[in-house]
């Protein structure tokens, strides 16, 4: 009876990533009700169900109960693992989806995670897994999550609808992290960025670079696009292209922005200049939201403060997006923690948007799995 007190119940299937990762944190169970009961096809999509057999992969004795109709899911966490897995990811969503939720679990796994995922490593919904190397490894460095072993490498690229593409992840454990005070961006000192196509004429990258930096060179003459063109095998099975691009300030701050073409059969042909000019303007304006995390991964960084020792962690967010808001509401559930939240209006005219800065204290967590060499 005391385990059933515990356990913490929701309805819905928003949110289903945030919930499953921090239940396996903290260790609570957590059961969720009317996942699409009133829709035609009620129940856990193909992609949903991909992410709950993946954390099962990387968890020992978790029990993972689904009725009949996929309305009601119950999860109780076992012990995060690790090792080294493969998991197809459902093409349905990005290889990002996956990706990010294993970002938040894998430094604290009891062996280092080596994992293959395959599936669509670029799409127009989730953070492409270029973003996710650009942006999110600088950050759990941050944090003293870093060594050779960590890494994400794009051995083949994959567009919807089919995919196609393969990725490796690598990241090594750590027992505790470290609390970071993280508040001055800095100016930007550089921009990078690969524009890739596949099952296209490689020309394709050629104009997408041109055009954006037509609008870039305007501000910054530091700019370096990689052209990345994949054959055969490695282009995956679909046609597609697109760019990633990524502001890095003097103090290490990493701002990032990425557009990907239609599916194929879907939606009106996309002009690779114009798509090369609206990624320039898409980066531009996450550089206007500013902050020392870009929007992206404005979850992870909350998420590694509140696990770090039970000292002072200080971040310099831009405005926060609806997902980050409702993480900060699961927080305070499975944790227990609140964040101070100020907001820090510019305090040049030129230093873009409001900014927030998030103060917390961790909960020191620690990462018991890991054995003690």
């Amino acid at each position: 009876a005391a385990g059933e007190a515990q356990c913490l119940s929701y309805t819905g299937c928003n949110f289903l990533r945030q919930r499953l990762v921090l239940a396996t944190l903290s260790g609570r169970p957590l059961k969720i009700r009317k996942i699409r009961a009133k829709e035609e096809d009620p129940g856990l999509r193909d992609f949903e169900a991909s992410f709950i057999r993946l954390i099962d992969k990387v968890t020992n004795g978790s029990r993972i109960e689904i009725n009949q109709t996929g309305t009601t899911l119950y999860y109780q966490p076992g012990l995060l693992y690790g090792g080294s897995l493969e998991h197809d990811c459902s093409p349905s969503r990005g290889i990002g989806y996956y990706l990010e939720s294993l970002l938040c679990l894998a430094p604290f796994m009891k062996h280092p995670l080596k994992i293959v995922l395959r599936g669509v490593t670029n799409d127009q919904v989730d953070p492409s897994v270029d973003v996710l190397k650009a942006t999110a490894l600088p950050l759990l460095k941050k944090f003293g999550i870093d060594g050779e072993s960590l890494d994400i490498k794009i051995n083949r690229r994959g567009m919807p609808p089919k995919g196609g593409g393969e990725i490796l992840f690598a990241c090594p454990v750590r027992k505790v992290l470290q609390p970071v005070q993280f508040t001055d961006p800095g100016k930007i000192k550089r921009i990078r960025g690969t524009a890739y196509s596949v099952r296209v004429s490689p020309q394709m990258a050629n104009r997408m670079v041109e055009s954006a930096r037509g609008i870039l060179n305007k501000f910054l003459p530091d700019i370096y696009i990689y052209t990345d063109h994949m054959k055969g095998v490695s282009s995956g099975k679909s046609p597609g292209f697109g760019m990633c691009l990524t502001a890095e300030t003097i103090n290490g701050t990493i701002l990032s922005a990425e557009l990907a073409s239609n599916p194929q059969g879907q939606g009106a042909a996309v002009l690779p200049e114009e798509l090369g000019q609206n990624c320039a303007k898409l980066l531009l304006e996450e550089v206007y939201r500013g902050g020392c995390v870009d929007s992206t991964n404005q979850s992870l960084a909350l998420l590694l403060m509140t696990l770090g020792q039970r000292d002072v962690s200080k971040v310099l967010l831009g405005p926060l997006s609806p997902y980050t808001i409702e993480f900060l509401r699961h927080l305070r559930s499975f944790f227990q923690i609140m964040f101070k939240i100020e907001t820090k209006a510019p305090e040049e005219e030129h230093m873009g948007g409001e900014k927030v800065l998030m103060t917390c204290v961790g909960i020191g967590f620690c990462n018991l799995s890991k054995t003690i060499r």
